[in-house]
């Protein structure tokens, strides 16, 4: 059964056709990626499914039963909120329940009508069961143990999040869907911003996530990871592919050969008919006029039913190519140290590399990727260790935040100026390469997207012939074409390559080396990314084989048995407690109702605050509850 059916959608912004004709299906327990050149209209689609956008044409019809949780590329719009007050409010209506008894009670404090007052406490008693009923009093410590498992600390739920990392900020979106029942998560470009340990994160979360999710995203290894149905759109239309992103791509290449076989051979029929066409004509004999005419409509039947295959989308396609050769050693560094006044960023960082190394820097978000390659730069001043660089080097720094374009200049101009040796027509040419073309070379940079911004940096670093690049996270706004592009130019590249990046699949596809970094220094692993997590996962079992206690498995199993036991107990203390205040809180309410006692405004007061006291207190009962359960269903999960 479909949770969400999408039936010939159109959207258009102006006289631009944006989709067309969009229709699917998301059955349950679908796991779908969303790919697509940048511009394609894959948001577009998202913010029609969510309403923020509405269709031109066409229907979009979720199931009774759907709730859909939409994770935005840009999130947490009140940097100033806390992360504990962002995530409640998916619990907005407790929090109005919470102000209207604030209000009532005041209300019904200052009362001195009768039957008003009466009125008053009969609303109040009404809103109160509602809160209670559908969870009001548990919705802080949901909240609570939600961000605790997503990895935030006790302390961190009150920071603002204007000083939170950029995964912490997802995994708040996360926590949100999480709350809010949401059946349908989509999720638009989840990854941005995250390091790799944040994405294996959410990975694994969404690899056991029990609903169905549509993803967009260019993050390749990602997709291959957590999908099972790719849909792709291109051309303002929507192909559903069964399969993650790698099966996509065979199954595409398939059917435009098979669409390609079809209408080549189309052609070649056709070619075969007008040659008997063109023979009848010159036998010039009446039976020929109705061969003739029979051949035409055969011709006509053809052509109606022929369907040239798209061509492939316009991409980029370029190489990257060293002047001169550097020698054998091009950089060695021993350890290096940073800090930035009494903050110590790393130490112990060693690096040895060698001509045409393709080596890989990754580590968490934080631990100084960047301020290396700022070193090895001379950009910033190491606190200790030295660096030695090898001779004939000419070095390409490729910069993830992009400053180093002029946002003043032109397109044109920014080529032009470094190269004024080139014609007109060469840097032309050159910037055609990276799809600027006509009137878009005199652009502005200030007003160029991350994308085109990233496509001029990378021209200017073809322009540039160095044997030795430094690139800061190169795949960082460029679409999975542009992405595949750049692969192809560093693995035709005749130089060495120090590259940090998060992106698996690029990893993967060029390294002959890892190096992790962390604050402690640096450690080498050879071979891709595949190879770093198998290599890693052995050392951290080998570290755990070494480390592990040498324990009575009789004894180890009689304290696990008694402290199971001390735990059942407490939760059904806890359990017994909750029955035992329900019912206070009932009886209460009851009195509340009597006429002698909503006569008597003192005595309302009283048994006003006794109920939320009582309330309060079942609160903090239940979130001990949740704690020992939650502990209980770990130590059970244990094997013996």
């Amino acid at each position: 059964m479909a949770i969400l059916t999408v039936n010939n959608i159109i959207k258009s912004f102006g006289t631009e056709i944006i989709l067309d004709k969009i229709t699917f299906e998301v059955q349950k327990g679908d796991r779908i990626g969303f790919v697509g050149i940048n511009g394609s209209g894959k948001t577009t689609l998202f913010k029609t499914i969510t309403g923020e956008y509405t269709p031109d044409e066409g229907s979009i019809v979720f199931a009774k039963e759907t709730i859909a949780g939409y994770m935005e590329q840009h999130v947490c719009k009140d940097l100033y909120k806390t992360a504990f007050d962002e995530v409640m409010t998916v619990f907005s209506h407790f929090i109005k329940m919470e102000k209207d008894l604030e209000i009532l009670s005041d209300e019904i404090a200052a009362c001195s009508d009768d039957n008003k007052l009466h009125s008053l406490i009969l609303k109040q008693t009404e809103i109160n069961d509602c809160y209670v009923s559908d969870g009001g009093l548990t919705c802080r410590s949901l909240t609570r143990s939600t961000l605790i498992g997503l990895g935030f600390k006790e302390e961190q739920l009150t920071n603002r999040i204007k000083v939170l990392s950029g995964g912490q900020k997802a995994k708040l979106q996360l926590a949100k869907m999480l709350l809010s029942g949401s059946n349908l998560l989509l999720l638009d470009e989840p990854t941005n911003h995250l390091d790799i340990t944040s994405v294996e994160w959410l990975e694994d979360f969404l690899k056991s996530y029990n609903g169905s999710f549509i993803v967009v995203s260019h993050d390749r290894y990602f997709l291959d990871k957590v999908t099972n149905r790719t849909f792709e759109i291109e051309y303002r239309k929507l192909t559903p592919y069964k399969g993650n992103y790698s099966t996509y791509l065979k199954l595409k290449e398939e059917n435009r050969l098979a669409q390609q076989r079809v209408y080549d051979s189309t052609q070649k029929e056709i070619s075969r008919v007008e040659g008997i066409i063109e023979q009848q004509r010159r036998w010039n004999q009446a039976r020929n006029f109705i061969t003739i005419a029979s051949k035409e409509k055969v011709i006509e039947r053809l052509e109606r039913d022929l369907v040239r295959p798209d061509d492939d989308p316009e991409n980029i396609k370029f190489a990257f190519k060293a002047s001169r050769r550097s020698g054998n050693d091009v950089l060695e560094a021993e350890n290096l140290s940073l800090s930035f006044g009494d903050t110590e960023i790393f130490k112990n960082v060693n690096l040895e590399v060698k001509y045409q190394n393709r080596i890989f820097l990754i580590g968490p978000n934080g631990c100084g990727k960047t301020s290396l390659l700022k070193i090895l730069l001379d950009i910033y001043e190491q606190s200790g260790g030295t660096i030695k660089f090898g001779s004939a080097l000419d070095i390409g720094y490729y910069e993830q935040s992009q400053s180093g374009l002029n946002d003043s200049k032109t397109v044109i101009d920014e080529i032009w100026d470094l190269h004024p040796q080139m014609t007109m027509t060469e840097v032309r040419n050159s910037l055609a390469v990276f799809l600027f073309r006509g009137d878009d070379v005199y652009k502005s940079i200030g007003a160029l997207s991350g994308g085109e911004r990233a496509r001029i940096l990378l021209l200017k670093l073809m322009l540039a012939k160095t044997n030795f690049l430094l690139l800061d996270e190169p795949t960082n706004h460029l679409d999975i074409g542009s992405r595949e592009a750049l692969e192809n130019a560093l693995s035709d590249y005749d130089g060495t390559m120090f590259i940090v990046s998060h992106d698996r699949y690029l990893i993967n596809k060029l390294a002959d080396k890892v190096c992790y970094l962390d604050k402690n220094g640096t450690t080498l692993y050879l071979g891709n990314y595949d190879d770093y997590l198998e290599k890693r996962a052995n050392q951290e079992e080998a570290e755990a084989k070494s480390e592990e206690p040498k324990v009575n498995l009789y004894k180890q199993r009689k304290e696990q048995e008694a402290a199971v036991r001390k735990l059942k107990s407490a939760a059904a203390r806890c359990e017994k407690e909750l029955e035992e205040n329900e019912k206070d809180v009932k009886m209460l309410e009851e009195k509340l109702l009597d006429p002698e006692i909503s006569a008597d405004y003192q005595k309302i007061l009283d048994i006003s605050t006794e109920i939320a006291n009582l309330n309060n207190t079942n609160e903090k009962i239940f979130s001990e509850w949740s704690r020992l359960t939650s502990e209980l269903e770990q130590k059970n999960a244990t094997p013996d």
